[in-house]
């Protein structure tokens, strides 16, 4: 029974568990809307309907509850070679339960992804943080470790996550 849920779970299906997060429960209300549009696991987005930040909405009721988001794409810069692994694009902490992003502290600024070559998988991380911390922000955004850096700042693992596809403009085809 728990084999057969793990397999329909969109996050193991599209890779995301695996090549960027380890298994998780969910105990986390995450939405993210781009454009008016909410977005379910695995949908499809073009880089003109991601120029801009989009609303990063977290569930509760307790706004003394704490978190982190991540946003990265682990297929930089195509799926095929992914030696940027995972591309850091967003980095926000301090996020109340109950509230949105921008009510965070941002790190580092929303850059919006620009594939090139293949169909990449855009990835938001949430955790839940137990107390308010400084975070610094990386060197670079190429390289980043979503697990890494959970480890260093003892944020345990995720709480929440969710995955969109992103591909060139004009593109069409396969994940290469």
């Amino acid at each position: 029974m728990w084999r057969n849920l793990m397999d329909r779970d969109p996050l193991v299906v599209g890779g995301v568990i695996g090549d960027v997060l380890d298994p998780f429960i969910r105990s986390a209300a995450l939405r993210v809307i781009y454009n008016n549009k909410e977005l379910t696991n695995g949908s499809e987005l073009r880089p003109s309907a991601i120029v801009h930040e989009p609303r990063v909405e977290i569930g509760g009721y307790d706004m003394r509850k704490l978190y982190t988001l991540v946003m990265v794409d682990p297929d930089a810069p195509s799926p095929s070679n992914p030696t940027h692994r995972e591309y850091l694009h967003w980095l926000v902490t301090d996020i109340p339960e109950s509230t949105n992003a921008r009510f965070g502290n941002e790190i580092v600024s929303y850059e919006n992804p620009r594939p090139t070559a293949g169909i990449h998988r855009i990835v938001f991380v949430l955790f839940r943080q137990d107390v308010r911390q400084t975070i610094y922000a990386p060197g670079w955004r190429q390289n980043f470790n979503t697990r890494d850096f959970a480890a260093l700042y003892n944020l345990g693992l995720p709480v929440a996550a969710m995955f969109f596809n992103c591909q060139r403009e004009n593109g069409c085809g396969g994940r290469r």
